[in-house]
C-alpha cells in the first residue's frame, strides 16, 4: 500500500456485486490516483454475472473476493462510500477523518430477478455497471467539492 494515495473503500451489504464493481472501476480508471478496496455488512460470494458484464467492459475483476470490514483491518480509509441503502444505515464507525459518503445504486440481482432471459437480466446488470463507471469517473471532482 502506498501512503501517498488516499485510500477509499466500497461498503455494500454482501460485497457481491456494486461494491465489487466500484471497486475494479476505480482500479481500473485511477490506478496512480487513489487506492481502492471493498468490503460488505455480510458476505454473499463474488457475483459471477457482475464478473461478467465487468469482463464485457474491459475491467477484470475475476480474481476479486467477497470480504467482511474486518478482513481489511488495519487499514485506515480516508472516504468510505456506501452503495447500497441498507450499508449507509449500518455503516460502523470509522476512526480517523474517514469522511463518510453515500451513492445508491440499484441492486442488480434484485432487478434482474424477473428476467425472461439471461440477456435481459444481463441488461440491468450493465446499466447499474455503467452507473457506476460515470459516478467513479468523476470522482476526483466529486472529492475534490467536499
Amino acid at each position: 500500500m502506498n501512503p501517498a494515495k488516499p485510500k477509499i473503500l466500497f461498503l455494500c451489504t454482501g460485497n457481491s456485486c456494486r461494491s465489487q464493481m466500484a471497486e475494479g472501476w476505480g482500479r481500473h480508471l485511477h490506478p496512480e490516483r487513489y487506492e481502492f478496496f471493498s468490503a460488505g455488512i455480510e458476505k454473499h460470494g463474488l457475483n459471477p454475472l457482475a464478473v461478467r458484464v465487468m469482463a464485457e467492459a474491459g475491467v477484470d475483476i475475476s480474481g476479486h473476493r467477497s470480504k467482511l470490514l474486518s478482513e481489511l483491518e488495519p487499514t485506515t480509509f480516508d472516504y468510505v462510500i456506501t452503495v447500497c441503502d441498507q450499508a449507509n444505515e449500518q455503516c460502523p464507525f470509522f476512526a480517523g477523518q474517514a469522511v463518510k459518503l453515500h451513492r445508491e445504486f440499484p441492486d442488480p440481482p434484485r432487478l434482474a430477478k424477473g428476467a425472461a432471459s439471461e440477456e435481459e437480466a444481463l441488461g440491468h446488470y450493465r446499466t447499474v455497471r455503467d452507473a457506476i463507471r460515470e459516478y467513479l469517473t468523476n470522482l476526483p471532482s466529486i472529492l475534490a467539492g467536499l
